[in-house]
């Protein structure tokens, strides 16, 4: 997993799993702390997350909004938003353009 960016957009790649989720929580966590406004995670780069992962994920959106910030998530892979739509965490996340569930290929 590999995380750049500043306080205010942060593109993730690689795999957000149990061996990354301590450094990637870190990392959000600082970037939540050291801002204002929205955070931008750019999954584009992301090759998969597991439900520790989903898990920082979900952390860091509730650390922003304790923050008064939010974090907002941009260009999640398809696989991934068929995952935030079947755990209904697509009505809680902010994601850039949102998700249609019906445009989702099915599996």
């Amino acid at each position: 997993m590999h995380i750049r960016g500043d306080h205010a957009e942060l593109v993730v790649g690689g795999r957000l799993d149990v061996r990354s989720a301590a450094d990637a929580r870190t990392v959000l966590h600082s970037a939540l702390d050291d801002g204002v406004g929205d955070l931008i995670l750019d999954l584009t780069e992301l090759d998969s997350w597991d439900a520790t992962g989903l898990g920082v994920i979900m952390g860091a959106h509730r650390r922003a909004g304790r923050a008064g910030r939010r974090l907002v998530l941009r260009g999640v892979p398809p696989q991934m938003q068929r995952l935030l739509v079947a755990t209904r965490l697509h009505r809680i996340l902010a994601i850039e353009g949102g998700i249609a569930a019906e445009s989702l290929p099915r599996v």
